[in-house]
Parts: C-alpha cells; structure tokens; sequence
C-alpha cells in the first residue's frame, strides 16, 4: 500500500502542495514567529511556498495573522523575506 504524502496549504497563493515543498513558519509558546526548517520545532505552524510572491500575497491577505491569532509586526515579515531570499539563492 502506498504511503499517502501529507498536504499542506500555502498561506500565500491558497495552493495545496506536499509538505515537502514548502516552508514552515512556527508561532512558539513565547509567541516569537520564525522559519522552521526542519519542520520539526514546536509551535503552531503556517506553511508558505518557497517564493517572495507567495510571501507577498501572504501579507497582503493577512494570512499569518489569521493562523497564528495575533498581530504579526512587518519586522517579522521583513525578517521572512531576507531569510527566503537566503533559501532560494542556495
């Protein structure tokens, strides 16, 4: 039987992809917001797609705020972008 690939939907463009594929943002239970690359921290989690225009999106819709429950400053968007940018230029 083959094993099913879990799904998650980019907060961004909506899109439903294998986990694999994206990347997660945690919400810790200090409320500190940060990438989370092993995928494996505790915290609530949003997942993104590996891309400036989903984060773009993302902001525009207010997506973070809605899965986390609270305010999120631009500094943590600001802080999103640089570290993206870090990823996809790997």
């Amino acid at each position: 039987m083959a094993k099913k690939t879990p799904l998650r939907q980019c907060i961004g463009c909506g899109q439903p992809m294998e986990k694999r594929a994206l990347i997660r943002i945690i919400r810790n239970q200090e409320g500190v917001i940060e990438l989370d690359a092993t995928g494996k921290k505790n915290g609530r989690g949003a997942y993104l797609c590996l891309s400036q225009e989903c984060l773009a999106k993302a902001m525009k819709s207010k997506g973070l705020e809605r899965s986390f429950k609270m305010q999120v400053p631009k500094e943590i968007y600001e802080q999103l972008s640089k570290e993206l940018t870090e990823i996809e230029t790997q």
